[in-house]
């Protein structure tokens, strides 16, 4: 999965902050849109492509962590660093335990932001991958019938055709059979145990 050439957002009212992360981040590769105050950010950026935003706490306008339930309130594929100065520190703490990635002091570390950054980068596409695997799987699910969703259920809790077919009767064996075959095929799994396994990862 490649990442959009503007996954990664810098968001300070401070010209010279933007200018200075602008450059560094260019410097290193990256695509990089810089944006003045929260609002723009949300407005302009697209939030749904994995990526990166580097979110200064003190904005004018909406404050950083405004912007940070915002992006929170419309699942957004972006992971969330802070940037903070040694007030904030509190405050940048309790947003990383509300599921920010982390959070920088200012000034900050060239070579640890941008360790920051790759593996905020590196997260967003591991979450954007799973969130493919899942709606994939979810797919998959929704081609199987309503008898053949409960069969599947039953399957993956390890019980024989004979006793499915009893539990769903009147429910000759030789359908119980055939739905289960049907299973295995619309999912593509081999057995019981794979059946449980894709039932259990992806919270069907």
């Amino acid at each position: 999965m490649t990442l959009p050439a503007n996954n990664l957002c810098v968001v300070d009212d401070d010209e010279a902050v933007r200018r200075s992360l602008g450059l560094l981040l260019l410097s290193r590769g990256y695509a990089v849109r810089t944006f003045e105050s929260g609002e723009d950010f949300l407005a302009g950026a697209d939030l749904q492509h994995p990526g990166c935003v580097i979110l200064d706490l003190r904005l004018g306008g909406m404050s950083g962590l405004q912007v940070f339930d915002a992006l929170r309130e419309r699942d957004s594929a972006l992971e969330v660093l802070f940037l903070s100065g040694h007030g904030d520190i509190p405050m940048a703490v309790e947003a990383v335990q509300n599921g920010a990635l982390g959070w920088l002091e200012k000034p900050c570390n060239d070579e640890r932001l941008l360790a920051a950054v790759a593996k905020a980068l590196e997260k967003a596409q591991a979450g954007a991958e799973r969130r493919q695997a899942l709606q994939a799987a979810q797919a998959l699910w929704q081609k199987l019938t309503p008898r053949e969703m409960q069969v599947a259920r039953l399957v993956a809790e390890g019980k024989p055709n004979k006793e499915i077919a009893q539990e769903l009767a009147p429910v000759e064996l030789r359908t119980i059979e055939t739905h289960r075959a049907h299973v295995f095929a619309k999912l593509g799994v081999a057995n019981s145990h794979g059946l449980y396994r894709f039932l259990r990862e992806h919270g069907l």
